[in-house]
């Protein structure tokens, strides 16, 4: 073996014992629990006789920092705002909220013509807004989901806010151990998609027809 070669061998031999050493210390990342947002089972979909003539997008919600993440958030005491360890939604929360108003509006069958932000399409209303919580708070000994949304319900042609209202869910949790939390955050988001679907139909049947 030449010079020049032994040398080669020598470095790449050096070079794979200091990768091995460097990747047996570092630190491995803690394996994670992945959730989704649990849903009421519910029929199929159904076509409602007093189906909408006007289409909708939803669009996923504005939010914080701490809850534009897939993380699960809680506040154990006061105004710490920390996150379950292992744990996680399989979205964002934005967009965990977003679908399941989608799978909500699909189910109930009276707007039919949905769409949502991830694509281009014209529609005569949009329905988005501010998502102010979405969190598991601690009072005590107790614990409950929170769940609030400031709606808004726009006009698709112009971006004109037509009408807003605050939903706001608390659902008691009886186990705070992470699997009944996340059965909390679903019972939470089945109550404010039924409130969010009666409010977005009456207002739309108000407003859609509205000259700009």
């Amino acid at each position: 073996m030449k010079p020049v070669y032994r040398a080669f061998a020598h470095y790449a031999l050096l070079a794979s014992i200091a990768l091995t050493s460097a990747c047996s210390i570092l630190p491995k990342a803690d394996p994670q629990d992945v959730y989704r947002l649990p849903a009421a089972p519910n029929a199929a979909a159904s076509t409602h006789a007093n189906s909408v003539p006007w289409s909708l997008r939803l669009s996923k919600p504005q939010a914080s920092d701490v809850l534009n993440s897939a993380k699960i958030a809680v506040i154990p005491q006061g105004d710490l705002i920390s996150s379950y360890k292992a744990s996680r939604w399989s979205d964002p929360t934005p967009i965990l909220l977003r679908n399941r108003l989608l799978a909500g509006f699909a189910q109930d069958g009276r707007v039919q013509r949905l769409s949502t932000d991830d694509s281009n399409l014209q529609t005569d209303l949009e329905l988005s807004g501010n998502l102010q919580a979405f969190q598991t708070e601690y009072q005590g000994n107790t614990a409950q989901v929170v769940i609030s949304l400031d709606a808004l319900l726009v006009r698709g042609n112009d971006q004109r806010i037509l009408a807003s209202r605050r939903f706001e869910v608390r659902q008691s949790l009886s186990d705070v151990k992470v699997p009944a939390v996340v059965t909390g955050f679903g019972q939470a988001s089945d109550t404010l998609t039924a409130q969010v679907i009666a409010w977005t139909v009456e207002q739309g049947q108000k407003t859609a027809t509205m000259k700009p």
